[in-house]
């Protein structure tokens, strides 16, 4: 039995998880299928090489998905909020992980069986048409980061990472700060860029009061200007 934050009907039944989507027979048997594991910021949730375990749902807690380039050089594909898949296109496609995903704070990950995903929830049609709606969107994002990280500028591209995590995360309760903290290394790794670069451009940004800088806290005080810097490139 699921002990979390959420609780188990959440994840069932919460219409931003994709579990809701089947019937309650199956949402009795998935049950039995389920389990759980917590873990602590910075852990490794799969690395690239490794064979998928199942099915994989954050509960709560944040994820970056990253692949390393040349040099060991990191670049994060995507990240994932509570109730987001991760690790799904190797289950499917039958191949190792080829990428990364670690936590970027204490988090807890359900995974499901692989046997009761194949053989029982894709004979759903809804939960199956979600995972190719799925599927199909972040094909579309991954198309458009190819072009902003290799033909966007410097500030386009970070003031594009910066609108990216607003709308993944969105903000605290002031209505400004992000909600998420990543290391300078992490939001150069999100932009294509040196760390040496991000940390100018954010800079160059506080300076010209797009955004506030408190140590990992980032507050977004234009987001026109930000949009503007983005589109522009």
């Amino acid at each position: 039995m699921l002990n979390s934050e959420l609780g188990i009907q959440d994840i069932l039944d919460n219409p931003k998880s994709i579990f809701h989507l089947l019937n309650q027979e199956e949402k009795e048997e998935l049950e039995q299928h389920i389990s759980l594991a917590h873990y602590k910021k910075n852990e490794f949730v799969f690395k690239e090489g490794d064979k998928p375990t199942g099915f994989m749902m954050l509960v709560f807690g944040k994820v970056k998905i990253f692949k390393e380039g040349v040099g060991g050089r990191e670049q994060i594909i995507r990240m994932a909020k509570p109730l987001g898949i991760i690790g799904y296109r190797a289950l499917f496609a039958e191949e190792n992980h080829i990428a990364s995903a670690v936590t970027l704070e204490e988090s807890m990950i359900c995974t499901v069986s692989p046997d009761f995903v194949l053989n029982k929830a894709l004979k759903n049609s809804s939960f199956s048409y979600y995972l190719i709606q799925k599927l199909s969107r972040e094909l579309g994002f991954s198309n458009s980061r190819t072009v902003t990280l290799t033909q966007k500028h410097i500030r386009g591209r970070l003031a594009e990472s910066l609108l990216l995590l607003k709308d993944k995360y969105g903000f605290e309760h002031d209505g400004t700060t992000l909600k998420v903290y990543l290391s300078r290394e992490d939001i150069a790794n999100l932009s294509n860029m040196t760390t040496s670069n991000a940390i100018r451009t954010l800079s160059t940004f506080a300076n010209e009061q797009v955004i506030a800088i408190d140590g990992r806290k980032i507050k977004i005080l234009n987001s026109h200007r930000l949009e503007r810097v983005s589109k522009l490139g």
